[in-house]
């Protein structure tokens, strides 16, 4: 049994050796919420440009919708996506159930409505500062939608970073369909989870430290993009 101060010394020296076991778990991860945010961040700009630009009966409920979904726990995505996956479920012959893929998709159903509800607003901030003057031209909803994103280009790629950020922390969900297991689909959130309860504190707290130090850099990136959003329209002023 290590002490606290022996688990930190340990834990920083399997950091500082790179440890293989560690930036195995550590790949995984960057590389199943990278593309769990990169799908998730296209689907959700979609839904969003479009709720905010257009009007048809049951907006108001789909809109009703997306914000109730950023509530959505974790483990629910989960489990949606494993009664979909499993052998039982429609697309069970996918065989894909406890694979990084699964884990993909599970963590897109977290990001899209994340997204989806921040974009629409964005797009909507951004209709009344230069809509009219894009439908002057003739723009039609979706290519004004579409323009002004692009103008928010550094605002809309803070969002997609703030995805990222929920999908990298995120446990329930991958652990769930990926079945965490060692060497296949075990992440940084999921192996914290093992090592803790097996009592392997160094492994823990050194994969704790990584995944602060992610979303801390995620958080820097996004507080910066969203200061040099400021300065741009202070200077357009």
């Amino acid at each position: 049994m290590h002490t606290l101060t022996d688990s930190l010394a340990l834990a920083w020296s399997l950091i500082a050796g790179a440890d293989a076991t560690l930036l195995r778990i550590v790949g995984l991860s960057l590389r199943v919420s990278a593309t769990a945010s990169v799908a998730g961040a296209l689907l959700g700009l979609l839904l969003g440009t479009w709720l905010a630009v257009s009007r048809f009966p049951g907006q108001a409920a789909l809109v009703w919708a997306v914000n109730t979904l950023l509530a959505l726990p974790s483990v629910v995505a989960g489990l949606a996506v494993y009664l979909l996956l499993s052998r039982a479920g429609p697309l069970g012959s996918w065989g894909i159930l406890f694979t990084p893929t699964a884990m993909v998709i599970a963590q897109s159903l977290l990001v899209v409505p994340l997204v989806a509800a921040l974009s629409r607003r964005l797009v909507l901030d951004a209709l009344r500062e230069g809509g009219d003057q894009l439908r002057s031209l003739g723009a039609t909803p979706l290519q004004t939608g579409a323009l002004l994103l692009l103008h928010e280009r550094r605002a809309a790629l803070t969002i997609v970073l703030t995805a990222f950020g929920r999908a990298i922390a995120e446990v329930g969900a991958v652990m769930i369909v990926g079945g965490n297991i060692d060497g296949i689909t075990r992440v940084m959130t999921t192996s914290i989870a093992l090592e803790t309860s097996k009592g392997d504190l160094p492994l823990a707290l050194a994969l704790g430290l990584v995944l602060l130090g992610v979303v801390g850099a995620i958080n820097l990136a996004a507080a910066a993009l969203q200061a040099r959003s400021g300065l741009a329209r202070e200077a357009l002023a």
